[in-house]
This record gives structure tokens, C-alpha cells and sequence, in this order.
């Protein structure tokens, strides 16, 4: 691309750009172009993910520099190595540049606030064009681009350390066998065992009806907070008492939390008001456990009456099935409408050289049949909450045909009718066409995920779609073969340049 630049000119670039790679998985520059490629695939009944996908073109030093001034906190620089921080959930310079070894995601870096507040508008437009383009679309969205990273860092440690700690006590009750569900702590012996964790939260213990507690009432613990800061508290073992996670936040870092929860609140609303579901993007795991719980948190806010938020849940990691049926289990306590976005994952080689090079357990299945194995249990669950209540909701993100078809013969057997719009199938604008339009048009719930912006500034990701489309099309015999198929018939058909009715 580069190399083509210089040869043609830009105007010349631009243009065979947008009859090659850029043509075929970019939907146009901006929201008013994007509409007839909209319109011709709602017309075979394909809607729309509409995903902005600008990209800041960074040097590798550049990306770096950027993580790693955004994920240290000034308690750390000031005293590295005073906390207890682990080293999973702390920023490490070989792996800054998000970007490596990734090639279907998007990445953002944080420069400052302002920036964050340019990114929630380009999404707010977003979720506007979704609602004017289409009566049922979805908007996508990624936490990184709203906030400072060091936040969902180290609520990501909290959160992780009190499901540690929830482990350790059903332990030491005799529980550690049962799955997660099942492991309901007695409060008497709570207790006796945790007595300044009782104290702590007497109030909130005393207010439970039952007579146990199990990890999503033990997570609700940790909601009744007034600063942000005082939520990043975790429990020593050692000592018996709650510590914060860090000696000191500075007022800008107080704000800085705040600002970024303000703004999933604000896109949440516009996408309420525009008739749009909000998709969040799964991220890197030691972001991941912040970004579910705040997904988590919108959902009990703005799914009361019909799914507006959509959580995506990584099935390429080990945790993915007790993760989905705890949310699943939380959605029907309280009555809100379940609403997730199935993959099987954009970060496996990057997590995994990280996990060896910094020394913590490999979060990521040990191949890629325990990934399907994995995905097609978090799926009959979700297809077995939606027979049970129908009001849970799944978009099923997969170019595996195989996948495909296990969920048409599920939905089968349950009798779930397509037409109810609880099962939604996903495939990335410009592949597997062979899957998502013969699925819109016996009548199935099916969408594209639509990548727009200016030719030049997704350029970064249109390389990466090129590598990646490149190795599916290794892989991808079969469609192939249907290609050069359909090439033969319209040859012998005298239809070499053809248009189809729609």
C-alpha cells in the first residue's frame, strides 16, 4: 500500500483502494455513504453492526510510550514496586504496542481526556447513523477508547482477587468441588471465618434475606461506594483486613474514573434513544474483568424493558462458560433482559508470549477444538435460558459453519422461531458471505459487522483485514470453490457483468 501510494498518487491510491481491499471490507467514508451498501444488504435480509474504524497510525515506540505513561498510576511512579499489585494487572513495555498479534480488533491508545471525549462523540455518531440507517441495528464500542486504561487495570485486580478470595472461603467450607454456582457460603460460618469482612459490611449482610451467599451477592459488595478509589479495596489473607489496591489516588485520577464511566453512561442513553443495541467489544484479560462488570452494570440499568447492551464473552478462555452463566444467573434475579455476543477470541497469541514472558497461568484454551467445545457449551446454555424465559439474547459471531449449523439444529430442537429475534447470527463485512446471506434470507436474524472511515485513516486496519483474510483464504477451500462456481455459471450463462435484483 505504501509502495502503491508513491506510484499512483493519492487520488489514483484512493481509487484502487476502493476496488480492492478497501472495497471489500469497508462500507465507505462516512455515515451518509455507508447507506446503499446498508440498503442492498437489508434487502437480502443482512442488517448492520456499524463499527467507526479509524485507527491512529503509531510506530510501535509511539504505542508504547503511550501505554505505559496511561497504565502506571502516580502512587507507582512515585514508589514502583511499594504495592501488591500482580503482575498480570500491571502495564510491561514489551507488550504496550496492544496492536501485536492482533489482526481483527481495533486498538486504542490514551493521549488525555479531550480524546476520550473525541471518541465518544465519533461512537455517538455511530449509534446515530445506526439508528437513521436501519430500524433494528447495532453499534459497536470499546471501553479502551473511553477512559484511561489504568482504571479498568486495576479494577480488573479487584474484581479478580475478590472472586479469589470468594474461592478461598468456599474452600475453606468444603465447597471448592462444586461449580460455580452451587458454591453458596453459609453466612453463620462466614461469619466466624471472616469476621472483619462481617464487620465491614454488616449493614449490607444484614439486609440479605437468605441465609447464604454465593458470588453474585459477594460481588454486590463491593457496588455501595461513594469515590471510585474506595472501590479498588481488596482483602489481605494474610492480615484479615480490606487494603486499597493503592496507597493514593490523586484528584485527576479520582476524576479521570469518573469521566470514564460518565461516558459509557451517555452512549448507553443515546443508544436507547436511537433504537440501537450497544455491542461492547471484549478486550485484552487483564482488561476484561473491569469491562464485563461495567457491561454488566449498564445492562442492569438499560435492559430492564428489551436488550439494549450487549456483552461479548472471549470463548478461547478457560473461564468463558462459569463467566456467561453467572451473568446469565444475575439476569435472572433481578429480571433484565441477558444480551451477549459470542466469539471465540482477537488476542490468543499476544496473551499467550505474555503470560510466559511475565510468568502467570495461560488464560487460553489449549487448542482449538477445546475453543469449539468451549463455545458450543456457552451457547446451548444461553439457547436453554432463552427456551426457559425468552428473555435472554444471543448473536452467535462466527465464520465456522459447523457453528452455524449446531445452532440451526438447537434452535430446531427447542422450537425457537427465528422470526422472535432472540438468536442473531455476526460474520465481518466482506467474508463468509456464504454463510450470512442464505441465513437473511430463510428469514434468520443475520449481521454484518460494517467497518466506515476516510480510505487513509483505516488503512491501519485494512492491512491487518488483508494478513488475516490471507490466512482464512488458506484455509477456506471450500469458499473458494464457490467462487469459481459462480464464476463458470456466469461465463456460460453470458452474465459476465451482473447485477442482482434486489
Amino acid at each position: 500500500m505504501d509502495l502503491s501510494r508513491k506510484l499512483f498518487g493519492q487520488w489514483m491510491f484512493e481509487k484502487l483502494m476502493k476496488m480492492t481491499f478497501y472495497g471489500q471490507f469497508v462500507a465507505g467514508e462516512d455515515h451518509n455513504s455507508i447507506k446503499p451498501l446498508i440498503r442492498k444488504n437489508e434487502a437480502f435480509g443482512v442488517g448492520a453492526v456499524l463499527d467507526y474504524s479509524v485507527e491512529e497510525d503509531l510506530t510501535q515506540e509511539e504505542a508504547e510510550k503511550k501505554e505505559m505513561d496511561s497504565c502506571v498510576s502516580e502512587a507507582e511512579k512515585e514508589s514502583p514496586g511499594a504495592d501488591h499489585r500482580e503482575k498480570k494487572y500491571k502495564a510491561h513495555r514489551q507488550f504496550g504496542d496492544r496492536r501485536g498479534g492482533v489482526i481483527s480488533a481495533r486498538t486504542y491508545f490514551y493521549a488525555d481526556e479531550a480524546k476520550c471525549d473525541m471518541q465518544m462523540e465519533t461512537f455517538i455518531n455511530c449509534i446515530k447513523a445506526s439508528g437513521g440507517a436501519s430500524n433494528d441495528g447495532f453499534s459497536a464500542i470499546k471501553m479502551t477508547a473511553l477512559g484511561r486504561p489504568q482504571f479498568l487495570l486495576q479494577f480488573s485486580e479487584v474484581l479478580v482477587k475478590w472472586r479469589r478470595f470468594f474461592n478461598f472461603l468456599s474452600a475453606q467450607q468444603g465447597k471448592s468441588q462444586m461449580t460455580v454456582l452451587e458454591q453458596k457460603l453459609e453466612l453463620e460460618q462466614l461469619k466466624v471465618i471472616c469476621k472483619f469482612i462481617f464487620f465491614s459490611f454488616g449493614f449490607i449482610f444484614s439486609c440479605l434475606t437468605s441465609r447464604t451467599i454465593d458470588l453474585l451477592d459477594w460481588n454486590s459488595l463491593i457496588n455501595d461506594t461513594t469515590k471510585i478509589s474506595n472501590l479498588l479495596m481488596v482483602p489481605n489473607l494474610q492480615t484479615g483486613h480490606l487494603e486499597p489496591l493503592l496507597n493514593i489516588f490523586t484528584e485527576e485520577e479520582e476524576r479521570q474514573m469518573k469521566r470514564m464511566l460518565q461516558r459509557v453512561d451517555i452512549l448507553a442513553k443515546h443508544a436507547v434513544e436511537n433504537g440501537v443495541r450497544l455491542m461492547v467489544d471484549a478486550e485484552q484479560t487483564y482488561f476484561q474483568p473491569a469491562i464485563s462488570r461495567l457491561t454488566l452494570e449498564m445492562q442492569r440499568k438499560f435492559n430492564r424493558e428489551k436488550p439494549v447492551i450487549f456483552n461479548t464473552y472471549q470463548c478461547y478462555l478457560k473461564e468463558a462458560y462459569d463467566n456467561v452463566t453467572l451473568d446469565v444467573e444475575l439476569s435472572r434475579r433481578e429480571g433484565w433482559y441477558f444480551g451477549a455476543k459470542l466469539v471465540r477470541g482477537a488476542y490468543m497469541y499476544q496473551e499467550r508470549a505474555r503470560a510466559k514472558e511475565i510468568g502467570y497461568e495461560d488464560p487460553i484454551n489449549p487448542d482449538y477444538e477445546a475453543t469449539n467445545r468451549m463455545y458450543h457449551k456457552c451457547l446451548e446454555y444461553v439457547l436453554e435460558e432463552i427456551e426457559h424465559s425468552r428473555k435472554a439474547n444471543v448473536m452467535v459471531a462466527t465464520h465456522n459453519e459447523d457453528t452455524v449449523k449446531f445452532t440451526l439444529d438447537k434452535m430446531n430442537e427447542m422450537g425457537l422461531s427465528p422470526t422472535e429475534n432472540k438468536v442473531y447470527f455476526g460474520q465481518l463485512l466482506g467474508m463468509c458471505d456464504q454463510i450470512s446471506f442464505p441465513l437473511g434470507q430463510a428469514g434468520f436474524p443475520v449481521y454484518k459487522y460494517v467497518p466506515y472511515g476516510p480510505v487513509n485513516e483505516v488503512i491501519p486496519y485494512l492491512s491487518r483485514r488483508a494478513q488475516e483474510n490471507r490466512g482464512i483464504m488458506k484455509r477456506s477451500q471450500r469458499e473458494r470453490s464457490l467462487l469459481w462456481k459462480e464464476l463458470r455459471r456466469r461465463l456460460l450463462a453470458g452474465q459476465i457483468i451482473y447485477k442482482p435484483v434486489y
